[in-house]
């Protein structure tokens, strides 16, 4: 048996100390040790009738020596007593093995070898032989083995084998670039068989915390990590990946248009009135966008953590009061060059479509919403041409049923990603180098009408370089090139729009185009359909008259310099960095406008008819040409940090000091004072303190400064601390370690401040802001008021008292593994928020106020727990098993808000307080009118006219009428208050298949009447067209009328116009958004090493998988996860193939 309690420091310190105790209790032995971590301790024992491996482990236990040999050598019982006072490690060991057939080695790294003397006071010298082989027992070619400490050596053969002389007490130290170093005791063996395990990252050993790493039973904060390759999902978009891999990370995806599908995605929910209410995200220590995450490619990432209590996050300062995402990507390693290459096509397709009711279902309900209403009324659709529509042999461009859907979107489109990278390097320098490709399209048609392709196709290029060069053995410098171009082409509204259109055009009223009658043979354009006045919507010809290209581009550059100063004392290191950010945007679109026909004259005994043109004037033949919004954005980020760690014996001893300033620019802001620099900057500080690995404790603070802030409040201090017993690491707990081998309780609280408040076109609070020419106070004067000169107005009042919103943030929790292969974190987490700014709700009008003022004086809280759970566990060397799963349970409400005082008004259902801050008000919805009489004796409802079939509402402060102070408080939150997923993976030999389930619950959402509501023209937020509302299915299907007095039908009475009593926020509208859905499925198959090789392959696997392949939800219009509004973009499901080649 080979000692070699380096690789299990606690639990043989742990040991040590219990047989300590009973030899103190024996009365035997007596020992004092100066404790040090240099290589020149002095030590002091006075040993009393101690074994010779007795002493070895005390004197392991008080310096940081260690002993390595075999429980065979002779003399390790022998009983010694001797002193030593101040003494060096070889006075030390020569006294202890004095007489003895012992001799000892010193090797690097403070290790010390232990071997028997032959006959003539030296080591036997032997020969042996040995294989080497990897997990799956094919023997590793090349692989060199030789004796630690010494440059004697050899590599393996073809086969495998290797012969090597060696001492008796030799040990055998095996590396193979990519597998973990082995080190192997002869101990006398004439042959042996070593098999090789793959290297494990150092990231599986540490935790990235802010500034630095730590070891993972020393962290207290809570942090949660995902292994990158749980972050590959069959997309570019690497946001859309997050939803329930994270305990306490809240995400949801609202569309699957490309360029637009990015996550929505908060730590913990939202305490927040403020603008910005998601995570700060670091990127390699720079501050980036949702849009940057986004375009991160799984491959290139080493590290990603979620930082989510004031100890983790504290050292950001104000930047992570909303928590904060820390990524790392991937650096080269010493060795050879080591290339992957991944190559990706998957095809999309919606996860769900709107179901649109046939085309003479559409017209006769039509005709009904028009005579329900008024029975006088002019119906739009005679008999005649629903008896036309209808016939078989019918004309279709003079008897138009169009699907739009159908018309103008595929099944499904085909998307490709490559991704490509290389790393290596020597002992000077490493590098890491990366390459991204992806090509995402939209499912527009494109059929050939135009010499221009409309259809979405978004085209990202995405490059990482990254180079460490160690200067000299104390000096290293990082230099990291980063850079994002992305190029667009699609349609001039985008997809989402062109989705809105389809659902917003009539099915019956013209065709998409026309085929040219006898006088429009010769015409050099398409002859898309409209009715008289050409301005209602024709989606087709929108989407076909014309395209818009964009492009993005993202370059981040940053240099690194680390200095270790162990010269100076040992464990100290200062560091400086410095980054810059620059981004930029320009668009253009090329359109031109369609010519719009209508059919003048048909003969039915011919078929032909005689088109008629709507706007032979203003339709061209051209492209038009027009410019969109450019961005021009820098960023200059500034980081100098000093860190300390180190060990003294039992004590773990560590430091922390950061300064950070960051400069932000924007090129196009629009106004003087958005155009100045933003800047910020503070000084953080953290300092923890270990003892045996069993008790941790942290202090951490940061001091930070605003600009928005008037002098006397533009700097805030806000520390936190925590701490944390492991224990799983006291000696009462070795009985049960075998069943629980980790328990850790821990606990930390701190403030938070946070200056992203109000909007972020609020600067500077403690400054007015004047409007110097505004119409509005504007005045006519001279003779015949000929004269007019616009007059000054106030945007904002200076307020020199607005500060810092504060956060005091608690989290106690625990990290449980059970039979070393289950591993359990969980987290309980609260949250109180004060200070939040808000607007004055009432001041009187006597006070002649002009702008709005506001304050800090809002309050709110959130509360939740986070739960992990991770099993892994391998069966043999062929099969393996792993569960994974997580919960976050997260809810907030106002503490205090500035609203009237509802109690005394005897409406206390009215008041925020108490309730989430993403809660809706509506009304209560108790059915639909039955008739007349039932009107009459119900409330009165102050939303415009009412008929029997419309919404009635509940009367809540019985005074008999509907109005603002019947609104309550109804459903969940709109933001999910519970979300989760769990997966599980396994593996037989060479075949791998994983699943990941991903859900949430207590959330609602409103679906919006007034945009779904059929043969409406609703409101629209793109051009000036009139639009009219398919009628969905679902309507069809269950709606109130005269026939069919359903009173709880699915659609009220039936109109062409907007009912304004039937748009309420109500629970008639509210639908429960809680879904759960198969997120991803894969199966893999990795060929055999014995096979690839040959091929010089160092990996080759052939993958399929898919994401968002089922869901399960009461809801089906459309995906739950849209929420209110499903008439956009639809979410999309994948099924992707993929290769991926290492060699």
């Amino acid at each position: 048996m080979l000692h070699k309690s380096m690789n299990k420091k606690s639990e043989t310190i742990s040991s040590f100390r219990k047989k300590g105790n009973i030899m103190k209790k024996a009365g035997v032995i007596c020992i004092s040790a100066f404790l040090s971590t240099s290589v020149f301790a002095q030590i002091t024992l006075d040993v009393k009738q101690q074994t010779i491996k007795q002493t070895l482990r005390t004197i392991e236990k008080a310096t940081d020596y260690r002993f390595f040999y075999s429980n065979q050598l002779p003399d390790l019982n022998k009983t010694v007593s001797f002193e030593v006072n101040n003494q060096s490690i070889d006075a030390t060991m020569n006294k202890l093995l004095n007489g003895t057939g012992l001799f000892y080695e010193k090797r690097e790294d403070n290790q010390i070898y232990l071997a028997a003397k032959n006959a003539r006071g030296e080591e036997k010298i032997i020969k042996i032989s040995g294989t080497i082989l990897d997990n799956n027992n094919e023997p590793i070619i090349g692989a060199n083995v030789s004796i630690k400490g010494t440059t004697t050596g050899t590599i393996t053969d073809i086969d495998g084998n290797f012969t090597i002389e060696v001492g008796e007490s030799d040990v055998l130290q095996i590396t193979f670039i990519g597998l973990e170093t082995q080190l192997v005791p002869v101990r006398g063996k004439a042959s042996m068989k070593i098999v090789m395990k793959e290297l494990r990252d150092e990231l599986e050993e540490v935790t990235v915390v802010a500034f630095a790493k730590q070891k993972k039973e020393s962290v207290i904060g809570s942090i949660q990590t995902v292994k990158p390759a749980e972050l590959k999902t069959p997309s570019s978009n690497l946001t859309t990946s997050l939803a329930g891999r994270m305990a306490g990370v809240i995400a949801y995806q609202r569309s699957g248009e490309p360029g637009k599908d990015n996550a929505n995605f908060f730590i913990r929910g939202v305490t927040t009135f403020g603008y910005k209410k998601d995570p700060l995200i670091l990127l390699d220590n720079v501050e980036v966008s949702s849009d940057d995450l986004a375009r991160v490619q799984p491959d290139d990432i080493a590290s990603f953590s979620v930082l989510k209590d004031a100890t983790s996050t504290a050292l950001y300062g104000a930047r992570g009061a909303n928590g904060v995402i820390l990524v790392t990507t991937k650096e080269g390693k010493e060795g050879k060059a080591q290339v992957s290459v991944r190559v990706e096509n998957s095809f999309s397709a919606p996860t769900k479509m709107i179901d649109i009711a046939d085309p003479i279902s559409y017209m006769r309900l039509n005709n009904e919403a028009v005579l329900t209403r008024d029975p006088q009324g002019v119906i739009p659709y005679p008999e005649s041409k629903i008896a036309n529509t209808m016939a078989p042999n019918r004309n279709p461009y003079v008897y138009p049923t169009v699907d739009w859907m159908k018309e103008m979107f595929k099944d499904y489109t085909v998307n490709q990603r490559v991704n490509f990278n290389v790393r290596g390097g020597g002992s000077v320098a490493t590098y890491y180098l990366a390459g991204t490709f992806s090509n995402d399209t939209g499912l527009l048609k494109n059929d050939g009408l135009n010499n221009f392709n409309s259809n979405i196709s978004l085209k990202k290029y995405n490059i990482l370089s990254t180079f460490n060069i160690h200067l000299t053995k104390t000096t290293e410098v990082k230099v990291r090139f980063q850079a994002d171009f992305d190029d667009y082409r699609g349609p001039v509204d985008g997809g989402n729009i062109l989705f809105d259109h389809a659902i917003h055009a009539s099915p019956v009223d013209f065709p998409k185009y026309y085929l040219p009658d006898l006088q429009n043979q010769g015409v050099g354009h398409p002859l898309f359909g409209n009715v008289e006045g050409a301005n209602h919507i024709n989606p087709y010809a929108i989407m076909t008259s014309g395209y818009k290209d964009y492009s993005r581009t993202n370059i981040s550059a940053q240099a690194e310099i680390e200095q270790n100063l162990d010269f100076i004392t040992e464990g100290l290191t200062v560091q400086g960095h410095f980054s810059t950010v620059r981004r930029s945007y320009f668009d253009v679109s090329r359109s031109y406008t369609p010519y719009y026909y209508k059919i003048g004259f048909y003969d039915k005994e011919s078929d032909n008819y005689v088109l008629q043109a709507l706007n032979p004037d203003s339709g061209t033949e051209y492209l038009g040409y027009s410019e969109g919004p450019k961005d021009v954005y820098t960023q200059i980020y500034m980081q100098a940090k000093a860190n300390y760690a180190r060990k003294f014996g039992l004590h773990d001893v560590g430091a922390l000091l950061v300064y950070q300033r960051k400069e932000e620019l924007l090129g196009n802001a629009g106004s003087v004072i958005k155009s100045l620099p933003k800047r910020n900057q503070g000084i953080s500080g953290r300092m923890s303190y270990g003892y045996d690995s069993r008790y941790f404790a942290e202090f951490n603070f940061g001091y930070n400064g605003s600009e928005r802030f008037a002098q006397n409040e533009r700097y805030g201090f806000f520390p936190s601390i925590g701490g944390a017993w492991m224990l799983s690491n006291e000696a009462f707990w070795r009985p049960i370690e075998k069943v629980a081998n980790k328990l850790k309780l821990k606990v930390t609280y701190g403030l938070v401040g946070n200056d992203a408040i109000g909007s972020d076109s609020d600067r500077f609070f403690y400054l007015s802001n004047m409007n110097m020419n505004s119409s509005g106070r504007g005045q006519v004067f001279g003779t015949n008021w000929g004269n007019y000169k616009d007059g000054i107005s106030t945007v904002r009042y200076p307020n020199e008292f607005i500060t810092w919103e504060v956060a005091k943030k608690l989290n106690i929790g625990f990290e449980l593994g059970l039979f070393n292969s289950l591993d359990v974190q969980f987290d309980y987490f609260r949250e109180d928020r004060s200070k939040i700014l808000m607007d004055r709700s009432f001041i009187p009008t006597t006070m002649g106020l002009e702008a709005s003022v506001r304050a800090n004086v809002g309050e709110a809280a959130s509360h939740g727990v986070d739960l992990s759970v991770n099993y892994n566990h391998w069966f043999n060397n062929k099969i393996w098993l792993q569960g994974y799963g997580n919960f976050t349970y997260a809810t907030s409400e106002f503490k205090v808000a500035d609203e009237p005082d509802y109690a005394a008004a005897r409406l206390p259902w009215r008041s925020r307080v108490g309730y989430s801050l993403s809660q809706q008000w509506g009304y209560i919805a108790e059915r639909l009118f039955v008739d007349e009489a039932d009107i009459a004796n119900s409330p009165v409802q102050s939303f415009g006219t009412y008929l029997p079939g419309d919404i009635k509402y509940k009367d809540i402060n019985k005074d008999g009428k509907i109005s603002d102070a019947d609104l309550v408080p109804i459903g969940y939150p709109t933001t999910p208050e519970i979300t989760y997923g769990f997966g599980l993976s396994m593996g037989f030999k060479n075949w791998d298949i994983s699943c990941f389930f991903q859900g949430s619950a207590r959330s609602s959402f409103f679906i919006d009447s007034e945009q779904i509501a059929p043969f409406n023209n609703p409101p629209s937020t793109t051009g000036s067209y009139t639009r009219k509302t398919a009628l969905f299915q679902a309507i069809a299907d269950s709606y109130w009328s005269e026939e069919h007095r359903d009173i709880y039908a699915f659609w009220p009475r039936l109109s062409t116009e907007s009912i304004k009593n039937n748009t309420q926020v109500s629970t008639w509208w509210m639908r429960d958004g809680s879904f759960m859905r198969l997120k991803s499925l894969e199966l893999g198959y990795s060929f055999p090493q014995q096979m690839i090789k040959k091929i010089h392959l160092t990996k080759l696997r052939l993958y399929a998988n898919g994401t968002n392949l089922l869901t399960f939800s009461k809801f089906k219009l459309w995906d739950p996860e849209m929420g209110g509004l499903g008439v956009g973009y639809p979410n999309q499901r994948v099924i992707n193939l993929g290769i991926q080649v290492d060699f």
